[in-house]
Order: structure tokens, then C-alpha cells, then sequence
């Protein structure tokens, strides 16, 4: 059965840096389609200090036409920000699945939310049910597995041997959370919401075939595998939360 239309208004975008530069300080405008945490990356931000600097609540859903500002309220006399190191630049663009699902949210037209009590879009579908018996996304071998990797780094999932265009499927049935490719790192993302407090990630997508607020049954086809993203083959990134907490999905689905 044919994929139902996306809809345009929850369509995650790419962020182009236009700051406004007044007397107060820096600010975006934000567009259709902008999410809290590419334009926290765009500016070289961390999601975190967009919230910090803004007073934002959850569930962190933005209005098209909102400023949000990206340097802190200025003093009569204000001292200059020291640089950051290049430390403190990296962490800015450690991106990580947990920030993606509260800052992940694409702005929507209508009017921009009081900073207290604002008018609140409609949440995503619930998720009922118990914890799904989940199944592998694809068939192919495990090319990264979970855990710790060389230079500190850390696998949050595993990543699968895939063929460009290859059906990526649903490992349980759920709710999507997340669809676009405002994130670089990632490519076209989908994160999907399951019953038990579970959630589950498919990055490096050549396209995605669901919409943020569709419900997918296990199985289902929901996105075209590729090589989006900061990958050099084509495979899909698929991690395995249990709330915020990442899990190892060779050990909860076994098979490989």
C-alpha cells in the first residue's frame, strides 16, 4: 500500500544561518520546517544553550516567524565571549539521538508561543500497548556493532550492510517521531515511538517513505536505504533506546 503524502508543515529543513543583529543582541527568525536543534547546530550551538537562551518548554514545538536568540542578554558595559576551544566546538556538534527526539520538531505556521501557558500544537498519536517484540530493519550483516570504538567514540546502535534502496521496515509497530534531514550527521532520519517507553532510529536513508505522526506496523516499509549522511557506503544506523537509554539490538532482538 502506497505511502499516505507527507505533510509539508511537519517536514523536518535545513538550517541556512541569516542572523539578525540588533543592539539586544543575535537572533533567527525561524522558518517552516526548522528544528530547535539544526538551528542550534547551524550557529554552533549546543540544543541545550538554545533552550538556556530562550526559556524554551516542552514539548519544544516552534512557530514559524519566532525569534529565537543565540547569544545571552546584553549588559550596559558586556565583556567579549572568550573563543571557544576547539574542544568546546566539537561538543556543539556532538549530536545524539536523545536531542534529536526533543528538538527534532519542525516549526509550524500560526502564532508565535508566549514564553508561559502558549497555545500548544497537537502531540503525536499515543503509544499504547505493551513493549513490541522488535525485529531486525533489514536482513543485511552487522558492519559497526554496539559500544565502544576506537579514538573514545561510542556506537549508541549498530550499523547494517545495506543495498541503495533497499526496504528499511519498521522493527515494531509505533508512531513516527521524527522525519527529516536537518541533521547532517545522520542523513535522512526516522525515529519511531513504541509502546513500553521504547524508541528506534534508522539513519543514512537514500529517502523516507512516512511522515512524523503516521503509525507503522513491524514490518512495514518506511524508508529507502542509502549512503545520506557521514557514511562512505551505503548501510543503515539503527539504534534500539529504552526511554534515553541506548540498548545493544543484538541483545534484545538476537539473530545475528
Amino acid at each position: 500500500m502506497a505511502a499516505p503524502p507527507a505533510r509539508t508543515d511537519w517536514v523536518a529543513r535545513r538550517v541556512v544561518p541569516a542572523a539578525i543583529v540588533s543592539p539586544e543582541g543575535r537572533f533567527h527568525v525561524v522558518k517552516a520546517g526548522e528544528t530547535g536543534i539544526a538551528i542550534a547546530r547551524a550557529y554552533g550551538l549546543t540544543w541545550r544553550d538554545l533552550i538556556a537562551l530562550n526559556k524554551l518548554q516542552e514539548p519544544f514545538v516552534l512557530r514559524v516567524g519566532q525569534r529565537l536568540r543565540l547569544t545571552p542578554v546584553l549588559t550596559p558595559s558586556p565583556r567579549p565571549a572568550p573563543p571557544q576551544t576547539l574542544e568546546q566546538r566539537a561538543r556543539a556538534f556532538d549530536i545524539t539521538i536523545d536531542d534529536v527526539m526533543t528538538g527534532g520538531q519542525p516549526a509550524k505556521n500560526g502564532p508565535v508561543p508566549r514564553a508561559a501557558g502558549g497555545e500548544r500544537p497537537a502531540p503525536l498519536p499515543p503509544v499504547t500497548g505493551t513493549a513490541p517484540a522488535f525485529r531486525w530493519p533489514l536482513p543485511g550483516r552487522i558492519i559497526s556493532g554496539f559500544g565502544p570504538k576506537p579514538g573514545g567514540r561510542f556506537n549508541d546502535g549498530v550499523n547494517l550492510k545495506a543495498s541503495p534502496g533497499e526496504a528499511v521496515r519498521a522493527a515494531g509497530d509505533g508512531v513516527v517521531a521524527y522525519a527529516g534531514d536537518a541533521i547532517p550527521g545522520f542523513g535522512n532520519l526516522l525515529l519511531v515511538k513504541h509502546a513500553g517507553g521504547w524508541v528506534t532510529a534508522y539513519a543514512h536513508n537514500e529517502a523516507l517513505l512516512v511522515a512524523r505522526g503516521a503509525r507503522v506496523k513491524a514490518g512495514e516499509a518506511i524508508a529507502r536505504a542509502g549512503q545520506s549522511g557521514a557514511v562512505a557506503e551505503p548501510q543503515l544506523h539503527f539504534e534500539l533506546r529504552r526511554g534515553r537509554t541506548p540498548v545493544d539490538p543484538a541483545r534484545v532482538i538476537g539473530g545475528r
